[in-house]
């Protein structure tokens, strides 16, 4: 042990030589830290997007090294569904505020639901093998080199002894040649230098023993350390394959979220009319409505883009003038002279009445505006055929 640190200490301070691996050998080493380091990065900010609160994911650290189950935790998403449901009761759940609540409030938990499904399959597809790696294969690694770098002091410590004893060896081989004066009473120097040679002459020969050993252990244990680094490569493909299914799972994740929202605005858009009209409008109609309001013309040329001579009812934001729906009919308005416009439909769209058109996702229609009408939707046309569209479903183009 002593001359292990003796080696150890001499290599830092430079004054002990040092055997090198083989460039293939470093290239391997440096992969296989560049692995741990990236796979280590990789993990924790994966847990981040997983879990962003650091609370809860001490906590899921703490129960697995425990050995312990993780208890269930409702998402974000199904605990705003709970608060929305419990609203919608207070509020009345046949109120046109109400019924919207239980609606968003179901679309929540369905997102709640879905996100909690893609963290499961995130978990067990691409951060368990992940985890599996560095607690696994790199401690094995690890362990593996550890012991090569002390196979590695111990040989150089032997090299450095042999080449001790050499030195020492020859030296008394020089001393042995004098030929000695015989003339002295006591010829010690003779008898000494003799002596010392065959002593160092046998401490070579023992260093050469000990330098065989270890080098036959420490190319052992090189050999050992080469197969694992060599694995780092089955390793990137695992986590390759894993990475395809992490990125397959946030797919089918996000593909669900985007459903979901789709079938939301569906109904928020197809009841949004409805909700309005018996709120706002019909109240503002009931308490003292404009003489010109109550006998809307019913000449459809007035509808013209350039003839703004169609009384309008005050509005507010988001909410449908009744007058303009009263007077656009799509069955009966003309396209103005200019003002038109191609469109390209973004997702299909199931109409609600007789009023709109139904939409395919990618086709192309006609669309313009008319005077007094809900900023919100225009006129499409596609052929002979008319209707109101929602403009959040159409890509305009020119």
């Amino acid at each position: 042990m002593t001359v292990f640190f003796l080696q150890f200490t001499e290599e830092k301070l430079g004054q002990a030589e040092k055997t090198e691996l083989d460039a293939h050998f470093e290239n391997l080493l440096a992969r296989a830290d560049c692995t741990k380091n990236w796979t280590e990065k990789i993990l924790r900010q994966t847990e981040v997007l997983l879990q962003p609160n650091p609370s809860a994911r001490v906590e899921e650290f703490l129960y697995e090294k425990l050995d312990r189950k993780v208890p269930s935790r409702v998402t974000n998403g199904e605990l705003l569904a709970q608060y929305m449901t419990e609203a919608a009761n207070d509020f009345g759940p046949g109120t046109p505020y109400g019924k919207t609540l239980i609606k968003v409030g179901e679309t929540q938990r369905r997102l709640g639901a879905a996100e909690r499904d893609f963290i499961h399959s995130a978990s067990i597809n691409f951060l368990t093998p992940l985890r599996n790696f560095l607690e696994g294969d790199w401690r094995t690694i690890s362990k593996e080199r550890r012991i090569l770098q002390n196979r590695r002091l111990d040989l150089d410590a032997c090299k450095a002894r042999l080449k001790k004893a050499k030195a020492a060896e020859a030296k008394a081989a020089c001393e042995g040649d004098a030929v000695p004066d015989f003339q002295e009473t006591r010829p010690r120097n003779y008898v000494l230098s003799a002596s010392a040679s065959a002593l160092w002459s046998d401490e070579v020969e023992k260093a050469e023993h000990e330098l065989r050993l270890t080098q036959t252990e420490f190319d052992r244990q090189a050999e050992v350390t080469r197969l694992l680094l060599e694995g780092i490569s089955s390793t990137h493909v695992n986590h390759l394959r894993c990475l395809h299914e992490f990125v397959e799972s946030q797919t089918n994740y996000y593909a669900q979220c985007y459903q979901y929202m789709l079938d939301l605005q569906k109904q928020l858009g197809s009841s949004k009319g409805e909700i309005f009209s018996g709120t706002f409008v019909g109240n503002a109609e009931s308490a003292s409505p404009p003489a010109a309001a109550t006998s809307p013309p019913a000449v459809a040329a007035t509808t013209l883009p350039a003839v703004p001579t169609i009384p309008v009812v005050p509005t507010i934001v988001g909410v449908p003038n009744t007058v303009a729906e009263s007077v656009l009919n799509p069955n009966e308005v003309k396209p103005p002279a200019s003002g038109t416009r191609k469109a390209r439909v973004l997702y299909d769209y199931e109409a609600a009445d007789s009023t709109e058109l139904a939409l395919l996702a990618d086709e192309m229609i006609t669309v313009y505006s008319l005077p007094g009408m809900d900023p919100d939707w225009l006129i499409g046309e596609r052929g002979n055929q008319k209707g109101k569209v929602p403009v959040t479903y159409l890509e305009l183009l020119s």
